[in-house]
């Protein structure tokens, strides 16, 4: 994960000085992603990013709240939210949206994680078949 932070600062350097944005609302995506697989491998919090790895420590911990990396990677989330809507990058934003919504189930905020994602993945009308619209309509079965 720290090799991976280390490519994504040399990303965001890279697209600083190109001036090329247009994967910028994914390279805030995966730095959140990235932050969130710290948790993992630390071993705390291992339920935000793989819910299949439950464990009484991370069930505990999460409901202490928010740490940092969970409130960096929102704000990651946020950002890429923010540039794709201002791209019109529908695409990158049902990743963020996905990203993000993904953290709310895993912080029991179903209900906004479920419309956020509903309303993304509804402007969508082709490309089911695709990885991203698939994880998609999974999340949202599970937030429903």
């Amino acid at each position: 994960m720290e090799e991976g932070l280390r490519a994504w600062d040399g990303a965001a350097d890279a697209m600083d000085h190109s001036g090329e944005h247009f994967l910028e609302a994914e390279i805030h995506r995966l730095k959140g992603e990235l932050l969130l697989g710290q948790e993992d491998k630390s071993g705390s919090h291992a339920a935000i990013y793989r819910p299949e790895q439950k464990s009484v420590l991370s069930i505990v911990e999460r409901a202490k709240g928010k740490n940092k990396h969970e409130t960096e990677a929102e704000r990651c989330f946020q950002q890429a939210l923010k540039v794709a809507r201002g791209q019109e990058a529908k695409l990158l934003e049902l990743r963020a949206a996905t990203s993000l919504s993904r953290l709310w189930h895993q912080q029991d905020k179903k209900t906004e994680a479920r419309e956020l994602l509903a309303e993304t993945y509804g402007w969508f009308n082709e490309g089911f078949d695709t990885r991203d619209l698939k994880e998609a309509k999974i999340l949202l079965a599970e937030l429903s």
